[in-house]
């Protein structure tokens, strides 16, 4: 157990120390100051399509590092040091999910709190884009890192993620944004669902990538 936490803590140390946790919240907070522009100053319209703006640039923030999370220790050897020492594929993707998550997603739970003063969003729906971005960016780190593991060693791995990674996130998206309308407790319990079946299948499908990429 020991051995595995060292493994998320030190995933966790790399995004904090390289600025790779920087970068989804700054793109977030950008997106968040330039949907204004673009849509105009009307507050009710911002405030009517605002919650999904924000629920789109959390996915695209959570894709912004898909291709630096296994790759360089792919290269590096040091996921065979991780299997040397006992470790499972499974386990080791379990480990970078749960860094990965902590990298990114409670700096962007605080960045959503001036986005939605931005947006013009009330208390209400920031409450609720709140809970949703809390259930809801778990499967994205899964996501990430499961796509991650599913491009390593391929050209184009950039443009390769997004193709893999977005249709799969669709569900995650439509939910989110869903579960900000006045009626939204339904789509909030099916993004529940959808993100626990995405977290626990994550880590299955990367550790298998895994294997085949040492193999």
């Amino acid at each position: 157990m020991k051995g595995w936490l060292a493994i998320v803590l030190r995933d966790v140390r790399t995004a904090y120390q390289g600025g790779g946790a920087l970068l989804p919240l700054v793109f977030f907070l950008l997106v968040a100051t330039l949907f204004p522009f673009a849509v105009g100053p009307d507050g009710a319209l911002l405030a009517k399509v605002g919650g999904g703006a924000l629920w789109m640039a959390a996915l695209l923030a959570a894709l912004l590092p898909v291709d630096r999370l296994i790759a360089p220790d792919a290269e590096q050897g040091v996921l065979d040091q991780f299997a040397v020492r006992g470790f499972s594929d499974e386990a080791i993707a379990a480990g970078k999910i749960l860094a990965h998550w902590l990298g990114f997603g409670p700096p962007l739970l605080l960045a959503a709190l001036p986005a939605a003063a931005l947006l013009r969003l009330d208390g209400t729906t920031l409450l609720r884009l709140e809970l949703s971005l809390a259930i809801g960016t778990p499967a994205l780190a899964a996501l990430g890192v499961m796509t991650s593991a599913l491009i390593l060693g391929l050209r184009g791995a950039g443009a390769l993620a997004g193709l893999l990674m977005l249709p799969l996130a669709v569900p995650l998206l439509i939910f989110g944004a869903g579960a900000l309308g006045p009626d939204g407790m339904g789509a909030l319990k099916l993004l529940g669902a959808a993100a626990l079946l995405l977290t626990a299948l994550a880590p299955f499908a990367a550790g298998a990538a895994l294997r085949a990429a040492r193999e």
